[in-house]
């Protein structure tokens, strides 16, 4: 559990989910900041800039009125001025008076041109004034620019104006005031809420909050989609590079697209086959390199095999030929008769010495392939007969009889009809030497699918199941007796286990309750 939650929490994808919930949160809190410090302000310097904005808008309405006025004659305000001020009221959230102070009797007296004084009320006059009358103190009107008035904190002074931030104890609001007088004559008071806009912050910043939740829920999911689409190849390729470190280069990762992962996941694919080409050519050579030293070895323990049985062979031949013809040498019999055994005994060792040493050298071209294997389409019956009627009289001597069990008239093979014909003779020879009780060889001619089994069984005594591997190795003997009885050299069979895979094909031998079963196989395609 515990790997499992460090592998989770180190994982790209966590960090990429974890990291944009980060960013996003700290995102939403820096927000909430910065309107909590500086929209307050910021709101501020735009609600001043708008009613100085509001207050050249009015000075431009009286002015246009005052030309009305004059042209008619006409004291009051035209219609049009008193739309065009309603509508910057509405536009603006703005309560704008225009008015005209009179000093009568150490008494100012206010005259609205706007709103009309027929919709103040007595009421509204009397706040209007109280709202002002700091502004205006006693008769001196030149004192309503001072910088402190009460309770209300000078905000910015401009040419004929002044505007504070005005607490309202009647209501408990706070208010942005313009108080100035256009060059007319005129007085202006410009009044907007303050307050609202802490309240908007508040407002805006609890939504913030409910809309950072509904984010950051939004976020994980798409960060867990994104997550996954991200790290699935990474992963991919992980999988990739950890079963090439096992040598599997098969597995190749499929690229769609032509970014960063695309590219990393061709640059694995171009390694992999690097890698296998790499790794084949090292085992390549690894092999070659085992093969020569196997192949020294062997030819090493070869060439001491070969000159300690090549001297046991010839020991005894070598002796008798000696022995018989130190004796004519020393006249030991004066018997024509005995002196023409002798020479004989001499001519017949002398014999089994230059086959022996045929087949030596026969075996030794198979082996290290200096002697041509050429392929061609023969039939093998006819080759088989060949080699029966040729042994027809040596089995004829032993008391056997020979008989061959096929099928068909012919039977066409690939191989070397010279090596083959070897093969079948050493086989047939093999087993007129050994073969005893009812004294019957059959060689038999078998087809398997794209293979052609060709067997010599010969009744006899079965060869002892932990010897049936060595009687293809060269000088080896079951029976070193009867070898020697007949003239057997132990070579005949290594020539067919070499013959037979110089060719790239199979032999072997099985016992049977009365008998012993020798086989090979050829291709027929």
């Amino acid at each position: 559990m515990k790997r499992y939650f460090k592998y989770y929490t180190s994982s790209i994808r966590m960090k990429l989910i974890l990291a944009m919930i980060f960013i996003l949160g700290l995102t939403i809190i820096t927000f909430c900041v910065t309107n909590y410090a500086f929209l307050p302000h910021f709101y501020q310097l735009k609600k001043v800039s708008m009613l100085r904005d509001s207050y050249a808008q009015v000075g431009k309405i009286v002015a246009e009125d005052q030309k009305y006025q004059e042209k008619e004659a006409n004291s009051e305000f035209m219609s049009k001025s008193t739309l065009y001020l309603e509508k910057l009221e509405e536009d603006r959230a703005t309560s704008i008076y225009i008015f005209q102070l009179t000093n009568f009797l150490d008494k100012i007296f206010y005259s609205f041109d706007y709103p009309n004084e027929n919709v103040i009320t007595e009421e509204q006059g009397r706040i209007i004034e109280d709202m002002t009358r700091e502004y205006v103190p006693g008769v001196n009107l030149g004192n309503w620019s001072s910088d402190q008035k009460g309770d209300k904190e000078l905000i910015q002074r401009g040419n004929g104006f002044s505007v504070y931030k005005v607490m309202d104890d009647r209501i408990g609001s706070n208010y942005i005031e313009l108080f100035g007088q256009l060059d007319s004559g005129e007085f202006v008071y410009l009044r907007t809420n303050f307050q609202s806009m802490k309240e908007n912050v508040q407002i805006f910043n609890r939504f913030m909050g409910y809309v950072a939740m509904g984010a950051l829920l939004v976020a994980m999911v798409l960060m867990v989609c994104v997550g996954n689409s991200l790290t699935r190849p990474i992963l991919q390729i992980a999988d990739i590079a950890k079963q090439m470190a096992d040598l599997n280069f098969e597995v190749r990762y499929p690229v769609e697209t032509g970014d960063e992962i695309g590219v990393l996941g061709n640059s694995i694919n171009v390694l992999s086959e690097k890698l296998e080409s790499t790794i084949s050519e090292l085992k390549a050579a690894n092999n070659e390199l085992q093969n020569d030293i196997e192949n020294k070895i062997q030819i090493d323990e070869m060439r001491k095999e070969f000159l300690s049985n090549v001297s046991h062979e010839l020991k005894t031949p070598i002796a008798l030929i000696q022995g018989y013809a130190e004796g004519l040498q020393d006249n030991i019999s004066d018997d024509q008769e005995s002196r023409e055994f002798y020479c004989e005994v001499i001519i017949d060792e002398a014999n089994k010495m230059n086959k022996m040493v045929k087949k030596l050298l026969t075996l030794n071209q198979i082996e290290f392939g200096k002697e041509q294997v050429n392929f061609e389409r023969f039939d093998i019956i006819q080759v088989i007969r060949s080699v029966i009627q040729s042994a027809t009289l040596l089995a004829e001597q032993k008391d056997a009889r020979i008989t061959l069990f096929e099928d068909f008239g012919s039977a066409y093979v690939w191989a070397d009809e010279y090596m083959v014909e070897e093969v079948i003779t050493n086989y047939i020879s093999n087993a007129i030497n050994h073969v005893e009780g009812d004294r019957r060889i059959e060689v038999a001619v078998e087809q398997q699918a794209d293979k052609l089994r060709i067997s010599v069984f010969n009744t006899g005594q079965p060869i002892p199941e932990e010897e049936l591997d060595k009687i293809w190795i060269k000088f080896y003997k079951v029976d070193k007796a009867r070898t020697r009885e007949y003239g057997g050299s132990g070579i005949g069979l290594s020539i067919v286990k070499a013959i037979v895979d110089s060719m790239n094909q199979d032999c072997g031998v099985m016992n049977h309750k009365d008998g012993v079963e020798f086989w090979f196989e050829l291709d027929r395609n």
